[in-house]
């Protein structure tokens, strides 16, 4: 895959809780350089979404990285979000209600999000602290919300992107993979897989890596 189809499927990310306004900048004109999107902290998204290209592709998380925010907060921050400047929402599902099976409030969190806003949102499952029946039922929740992808990974639990997960979730909605990527012949990988995007914090790496 050259490098020049990569770099658009790529959320160049930084998202860590140490992260500063110059880890932003950086990050955002690495994307800008490269022709990549970008996947940031809410709190900086009306400065990067002011002071950026159009073009550029601003991903924010809500209820990061555990999912346990309130569905009435998750809701407004969703809101919040898009009004600032954000293109697309990646959501932390709510592990916790998946895995007492309350697969109802987690579709109707779901689904009160994805109609709160006009943009594209992507569900994150955390697949590597789920079931492979958990992860039928939190991808099946996501369609029933109407999301538009699902993403295996906030990176900020254990396991992150596999094969075999991108290829579970594929069979429901496009997918993110996300979590342990940091090459191009892993990224390559997850989209033969069926991924349709990837989230990394290494996306120059991984471009590094293409073919021109």
């Amino acid at each position: 895959m050259h490098r020049s189809d990569l770099a658009p499927v790529i959320d160049h990310t930084v998202l860590g809780p140490t992260t500063t306004p110059d880890d932003v900048d950086r990050v955002v004109d690495e994307a800008i350089e490269a022709g990549m999107n970008v996947c940031l902290p809410p709190c900086y998204v009306e400065h990067v979404a002011s002071d950026s290209p159009d073009d550029l592709t601003i991903a924010t998380v809500i209820g990061f990285p555990h999912g346990q925010d309130d569905p009435e907060i998750k809701r407004e921050a969703g809101s919040v979000a898009w009004k600032a400047g954000a293109d697309e929402l990646d959501v932390v599902v709510n592990i916790g209600r998946l895995k007492a099976s309350d697969d109802d409030a987690v579709a109707d969190e779901l689904s009160a999000i994805v109609a709160s806003v006009p943009i594209p949102v992507k569900v994150i499952i955390e697949t590597g602290v789920l079931t492979d029946d958990e992860k039928h039922r939190a991808c099946e929740a996501a369609v029933e919300a109407d999301a538009d992808m699902v993403k295996t990974s906030t990176g900020f639990a254990d396991g992150g992107a596999t094969i075999g997960d991108v290829e579970l979730m594929a069979d429901y909605l496009p997918v993110k993979a996300s979590g342990g990527i940091s090459d191009y012949e892993t990224a390559l990988a997850m989209i033969e897989a069926g991924a349709e995007r990837i989230g990394a914090s290494n996306g120059p790496a991984i471009l590094d890596g293409a073919p021109q």
